[in-house]
């Protein structure tokens, strides 16, 4: 398919608490995490529908499509086993995780270009 041109910010959107999610799935036990219980897989599911959402191309599906569906299965499988951390969570990882997850949204929307050899187009 040939998605929208006007809609193709939707995808930054996504991909703004997808990175946040990511973050706070590596940090030590926050309440974001104690609120999602899995945030980095939540983050992986975001993080495709948004590529699924600027990319209509067969490659793109097949990719992006795959990480979706893992994510949502691996999410729906880890929510009937999850069990609360040992430790209590503390608001200073939810923050650390917000600043990081900006920071990685700011250098992945400037350099994806380079790094990827996709550019984004923030119209």
């Amino acid at each position: 398919w040939q998605p929208f041109f006007e809609w193709r910010v939707l995808s930054h959107v996504l991909m703004l608490p997808a990175f946040i999610l990511l973050a706070a799935g590596n940090m030590p036990p926050s309440h974001l995490g104690a609120t999602v219980r899995n945030p980095m897989v939540l983050g992986v599911v975001l993080w495709g529908m948004a590529h699924l959402w600027a990319n209509g191309d067969l490659a793109s599906v097949l990719l992006f499509g795959s990480f979706t569906v893992w994510g949502v299965v691996k999410f729906t499988s880890l929510a009937r086993n999850y069990e609360l951390p040992a430790k209590s969570p503390r608001i200073f990882w939810d923050i650390i995780a917000v600043v990081v997850g900006l920071i990685l949204y700011g250098l992945i929307t400037i350099f994806h270009g380079q790094v990827f050899g996709v550019g984004l187009s923030l119209a």
